[in-house]
């Protein structure tokens, strides 16, 4: 046992992108609020808060899905060195360290944010751990499509904890990573794909193929692609519109090469190339709050 593998359990680069995720969504939000000329806006309690709640959200549900996976983790290569598998973790510590955290998340989001601030980091939780994890991962070929929502409540976290609420455009940009996952986490799965048919995983991949899956990816990133541009006609500026285009046609480019090419190796590449897309985006739209311009 060590400190190193709790952190493995915690899947410490999701960590980062759901934080990232959060506090560009809250300092976008900050124009948005009942002070809309105020952009960035924002307190050193909000960030530090949201940071924390949302850091120990996404850690305890990590953890929660090492301990509802280590019978299949033992089993594919790829996760067989995982610290529960490979016998450095007990199984009943991860799961009380995953409590744990999961519930100190919320217990600090309900004293130091707001209550929607703190129903979504509890939602995002309940929808990893519970729809993902328990219940659709190993049922049904819409399980990451479906789970992608927990991703899209770390956005909404942030959002409502610059504005009290969830509105339309909060939602809406919320709903960019709930597009963007299923795409992503194909190319991994088309990666995976003989070892989740191993543990009787239905990814898409196991099921259809690699060439079906591929068009499916390329659909799901042609739908992301004008969507997240029309998210300007609901308030967003000039600056976030170009950096969505740009970055979600290069994506759409490289999930069609992905169509000519569909091996697990090139596969793996477009997950690594187009994982950025996210951190991107979210950037982009915090900086259009502060260098707001629409025609």
């Amino acid at each position: 046992m060590s400190v190193k593998d709790y952190v493995e359990v915690s899947k410490p680069r999701i960590v980062v992108v759901l934080v990232i995720t959060a506090v560009t969504s809250l300092l976008a939000g900050s124009r948005f609020d009942s002070t809309p000329a105020d952009a960035w806006d924002v307190t050193a309690w909000q960030v530090g808060f949201l940071v924390l709640a949302g850091s120990l959200a996404s850690m305890g549900a990590s953890a929660l899905n090492h301990y509802y996976d280590r019978d299949i983790d033992k089993v594919m290569e790829r996760t067989s060195k995982r610290p529960i598998p490979a016998g450095r973790l007990a199984a009943k510590n991860v799961l009380a360290y995953g409590i744990i955290l999961s519930i100190l998340s919320v217990v600090i989001a309900w004293f130091t944010l707001n209550p929607v601030a703190t129903g979504m980091i509890a939602l995002g939780i309940l929808f990893y751990v519970l729809v993902y994890t328990a219940w659709l991962k190993r049922s049904n070929a819409s399980n990451i499509v479906i789970g992608g929502f927990a991703g899209s409540a770390a956005s909404m976290a942030g959002w409502a904890t610059a504005t009290g609420s969830i509105n339309l455009l909060g939602f809406l940009v919320g709903w960019l990573v709930f597009m963007w996952t299923p795409p992503h986490f194909w190319c991994l799965a088309i990666r995976a794909r003989e070892e989740y048919a191993s543990v009787r995983v239905p990814m898409l991949p196991v099921l259809i193929g690699n060439q079906k899956t591929a068009g499916y990816i390329l659909a799901n990133t042609a739908i992301l692609l004008p969507y997240s541009i029309s998210l300007y006609f609901f308030g967003l500026g000039l600056l976030y519109t170009i950096v969505a285009a740009i970055s979600g046609s290069l994506m759409l480019a490289y999930h069609y090469k992905l169509t000519r090419n569909p091996t697990p190796e090139f596969a793996w590449k477009a997950y690594k190339v187009t994982a950025p897309y996210l951190v991107v985006i979210f950037v982009a739209l915090a900086f259009d709050a502060l260098f707001y311009y629409r025609f």
